[in-house]
């Protein structure tokens, strides 16, 4: 078992230097349904495929619950999850006000034994000029460091540096004159589906993913509403002379309450 991943010769601008550079992304392969993981799951300990949805449905309706009220949940052989905001800081009480929360995040922290697992994955990278041409492939099965986000972020709740500047290096544009993220519009919570609408910078194109998974330049093109009819996390890029956006996230919710379009 290794990670694929892909090394495009890309022409961008990084500093005040422009010109070719090749950009790693993981290969990306097709997203698995809730159905697949069900079945699969209820082949592999035995029980009935029934019973394995009621579990899958009862433990995230637990999961959503207790996360909402603060606490840092654990999702079953992966770690915890929890809820939490990315913010601004101010120096005066009079302004604290919610207008300061840049977005509510989710956070997940893997477990000792996830980590050690990605650690000693080994890393197969395919290199691509700018032809589209393979011109080297690259084996490793060094250990590697893991990030986690407990750790990355852990001053996430001071909210950025003392000016009150945004405490946000999450996918951070090396580019100057930095690409507008793209905006996500939507009904959320829905009842049976729910349409998402995308717009970016103009003459830019937009990839998107449904699965929580970060958006590359091989992730689904954007060309008209996306249909949801379950809970998902899209999550957006725009790609344009070369630079590309920081990633967009909404969150959908199908379940009841009053639904909110942004």
């Amino acid at each position: 078992m290794s990670i694929k991943i892909n090394a495009r010769e890309t022409n961008l601008k990084i500093g005040k230097v422009p010109g070719y550079y090749y950009v790693m992304t993981p290969k990306l392969y097709i997203a698995l349904t809730k159905e697949k993981v069900i079945k699969e799951a209820a082949l592999r300990s035995g029980v009935s495929k029934g019973v394995m949805q009621a579990c899958w449905d009862a433990a995230g309706e637990v999961i959503k619950a207790w996360a909402t009220e603060g606490h840092s949940v654990a999702i079953p052989g992966l770690g915890t999850m929890r809820f939490t905001v990315r913010s601004k800081a101010v120096a005066n009480v009079n302004d604290v006000k919610t207008g300061l929360i840049k977005c509510r995040r989710i956070v997940f922290t893997p477990s000792t034994d996830l980590k050690e697992e990605l650690a000693n994955t080994a890393i197969q990278i395919t290199c691509y000029n700018r032809n589209g041409e393979i011109v080297k492939r690259v084996t490793s099965d060094d250990g590697g460091n893991v990030e986690d986000d407990e750790n990355q972020n852990e001053n996430e709740n001071q909210g950025g540096n003392q000016n009150g500047n945004e405490n946000d290096n999450e996918n951070q544009n090396q580019n100057e004159g930095s690409l507008a993220s793209p905006v996500i519009s939507g009904l959320t919570p829905f009842e049976e589906t729910t349409e998402v609408t995308i717009t970016g910078p103009d003459g830019a194109e937009i990839r998107y993913t449904t699965d929580g998974s970060t958006p590359t330049s091989e992730s689904t093109l954007y060309s008209e509403a996306v249909t949801l009819s379950d809970t998902a996390t899209v999550k957006v890029i725009a790609i344009k002379d070369g630079q590309t956006s920081e990633v967009a996230s909404k969150l959908f919710t199908k379940g009841n309450g009053d639904p909110i379009e942004d």
